[in-house]
Formats: structure tokens, C-alpha cells, sequence
């Protein structure tokens, strides 16, 4: 079943996919993804400026809109794609799109999250996109999140994989450098990512991403955020804070 769990709600909204006595069904994790993104998609209404968001689950939720608006459940839909390779896509499936300065308001944003906590606080950014989807689900009215059960963790880290940081190329070493300094409490070690061909991943604004690897909780998030942005060079970083209105997570 997929739970739709929103923090402004005291509770989770248990939603069933099969008949209560139905024998349990082993679904895959991309199953499930798809379970999830296709719930979030019930809140798309006709006329909305969506926000397209990156990755393995969101490609499910951009698919099924690109679908409703061929079968003509949907119209007039004006989608803000969070990447390159979802403006493709969406492109692909017939899927008006525009930008955040002629839409600098946006109806709502669907996108999946590397890790989320009991707060519905999100780390997200493994895929590269970071700083677009924190700009456009930063202007929107609500976030969708959508997410499988593997995502949800105790707190912001506590995955053991990257929380990243996205810096500029120029002196790369002493940025990364300042980070693990910053969070040597947390037994931080700092990396950067390479494209799998041995050079560093560069993001679709010309940037390359540090991954922080912690043992131990930050401590207070937003001062934890706070550092990270003062540190010059670094444009932004993968913790979305107080930004999710709502998270569904298929798998329970």
C-alpha cells in the first residue's frame, strides 16, 4: 500500500491498493516508486503550472501526466522541468513547458527524496539536480513528495550515503576541505563525485557536487544549513528543509 503522510495532518493516511483479503504481493522497489508517483499525480488538476522533478520516481510521475494529457483528462497543464534530462522527457511526452521567470508561482511540485525524516525533512541531490528542484519547489504551493519505504530514516544522514553539496569547479579541494571540517563531529568525510569515468560529475549549471558521508547526527538542521551556505564556494546543498507539505511512501 502507498501512506500518504503530510506534517500538517497528526496522522498517516493509509491508502489500499488491493481488495483487504487479498494475499500479500512482493512488489519491486521500481514497483513501488511507481505506486507512489502515480498517487502524487492524483493531485494534478487541469490548469496547474507543475514543477517536474528528477529522478527514477519522478520519471514515473512526469509519464502518467504526460499520459492523462493524451487521454484528455488533463489540460492546459504548463509543466517547470528540474532538470535537463525531465525537460527531455517531458518534451517527449507532449508536455508544455515553461520556466520560473515567466511562472515565478507554481501550482505544485512532484518529486522523489533521497532520504526523508519523522519532520518530512528531505535530503535530496544523489541525482545531480539539487539546486534547480530547491529553486522550483521552493516557489511552489505545495510539494508533493514520493518516495518507496527504503527513504525514510531516524534522521538527516542516517542512510550512511551522501548528503550533497553542490560547489563551484574553481579550487574544489578547499571547499570540500572546509566541509568535513565543519562537521568533524559528525565523523564526516567528504568526497567528490566523479561521472564513473574518473572526472568529476559536473551538474547541469556547470558545478561539480562534494557528497558528505556522516556517522553522527548534524544537530540543529537549520544551523547546520546555515554553515553550509556560508562557506564560499558552495552554491547549495541537499537538505530541504520545512519544504515538503506532503510524502507518500509506497511499501508498508
Amino acid at each position: 500500500m502507498a501512506i500518504a503522510w503530510s506534517e500538517t495532518a497528526a496522522s498517516m493516511e493509509a491508502l489500499s491498493l488491493s481488495p483487504p483479503m487479498s494475499p500479500p504481493v512482493i512488489l519491486t522497489q521500481d514497483e513501488l516508486k511507481k505506486i507512489a508517483a502515480y498517487k502524487a499525480v492524483e493531485f494534478v488538476e487541469s490548469g496547474m503550472v507543475l514543477g517536474l522533478g528528477t529522478g527514477s520516481t519522478a520519471k514515473h510521475a512526469v509519464d502518467r501526466i504526460g499520459e492523462l494529457l493524451r487521454q484528455g483528462k488533463l489540460s492546459n497543464i504548463v509543466g517547470i522541468p528540474t532538470s535537463k534530462k525531465t525537460q527531455e522527457q517531458a518534451v517527449s511526452l507532449g508536455i508544455p513547458l515553461s520556466d520560473l521567470d515567466n511562472y515565478p508561482t507554481i501550482d505544485l511540485a512532484i518529486d522523489g527524496a533521497d532520504e526523508v525524516d519523522p519532520h518530512l525533512n528531505l535530503v535530496k541531490g544523489r541525482g545531480g539536480s539539487l539546486l534547480r528542484e530547491k529553486m522550483v519547489e521552493g516557489a511552489c504551493k505545495k510539494f508533493v513528495c514520493i518516495v518507496d519505504e527504503s527513504k525514510l530514516v531516524k534522521y538527516l544522514g542516517g542512510s550512511g550515503l551522501a548528503l550533497p553539496v553542490e560547489i563551484v569547479p574553481f579550487c574544489w579541494k578547499f571547499t570540500a576541505n572546509k566541509l568535513q571540517k565543519l562537521f568533524q563531529g559528525s565523523d564526516c568525510v567528504a568526497k567528490l563525485r566523479n561521472d564513473g569515468e574518473g572526472k568529476p560529475f559536473v551538474t547541469d549549471n556547470g558545478n561539480y557536487i562534494v557528497d558528505l558521508y556522516l556517522k553522527k547526527e548534524m544537530g540543529d538542521l537549520q544551523v547546520a544549513s546555515d554553515a553550509i551556505l556560508r562557506i564560499a564556494g558552495v552554491v547549495e546543498h541537499g537538505m530541504f528543509l520545512d519544504m515538503a507539505t506532503t510524502v507518500i511512501v509506497a511499501g508498508f
